[in-house]
């Protein structure tokens, strides 16, 4: 799915730059274009680039807990 029209970005491309280690919306516009030019996207890509990352780090969190 398309989430930033003016430049092309996927939700693919957003859960790449998440597993890539992008931590904050400003670094993903740097690393994708999301949002680069009207803006009206940040909010679905920041949410999105949040739950990324959330699923990212969930099995490390659950390992600590385990042991």
């Amino acid at each position: 799915m398309y989430v930033c029209i003016c430049n092309g970005v996927t939700d693919h491309d957003i859960r790449q730059a998440a597993d890539a280690g992008c931590s904050s919306v400003t670094e993903l516009t740097m690393r994708t274009g999301a949002g680069a030019n009207c803006g009206s996207c940040l909010d679905m890509a920041g949410s999105m680039l949040e739950a990324a990352r959330a699923v990212r780090e969930l099995p490390f969190a659950v390992m600590q807990q385990a042991a």
